[in-house]
């Protein structure tokens, strides 16, 4: 099809968009498909944009490893707490932007969420190194946190894993 018919189609499925003569999810399919994926939700999006998009929402992704990377390291005690703080603020600096943008925010919160975890079990080694009840109070909180910011956020896996995580530590006290 020649570009000048596209751009006809194109200009005529978003005047139907904006005198909602189809629905919204309609029009935004048939831009999507007429202009091969470069105009979502009426706007111009290039192809640059999409890997922008992509690379700012699977980022937080790498803070999993590289909190691993810091919890199994030799390293002093004030530096692997300064970078769990720097993991944890940029982990909830992501969050709180993919939610207010209301885009899929749960890598995020994911990550953020184990890091957190990492960085809690590192803490209450250090300060109590052979006292494991310290260490399944700290899991413990951790998966009442989840918990709650599964009921608040209306996030079943939050809900789930902080269930999981209890029954885990349950099982691995008794067993």
């Amino acid at each position: 099809m020649s570009d000048n018919r596209k751009e006809i189609i194109v200009k005529e499925i978003q005047y139907w968009k904006e005198t909602k003569l189809l629905p919204e999810q309609y029009c935004n399919f048939l831009l999507a498909l007429y202009t091969e994926g470069e105009q979502i939700n009426g706007k111009k999006v290039g192809k640059r944009s999409i890997k922008k998009k992509f690379l700012l929402a699977y980022t937080p992704l790498l803070l999993v490893p590289f909190g691993i990377f810091i919890y199994f390291t030799e390293l002093s005690f004030f530096l692997q707490t300064t970078l769990y703080a720097l993991l944890l603020l940029f982990g909830f600096g992501a969050s709180f932007y993919f939610f207010r943008k209301a885009t899929d925010f749960i890598i995020p919160m994911i990550s953020t969420a184990l890091i957190a975890l990492l960085c809690s079990v590192d803490l209450a080694t250090y300060f109590f190194p052979n006292n494991h009840v310290s260490l399944y109070v700290i899991i413990t909180l951790n998966c009442i946190v989840w918990f709650i910011i599964g009921k608040k956020a209306k996030l079943l896996y939050f809900s789930i894993s902080s269930i999981l995580g209890l029954l885990l530590l349950i099982g691995s006290i008794f067993i």
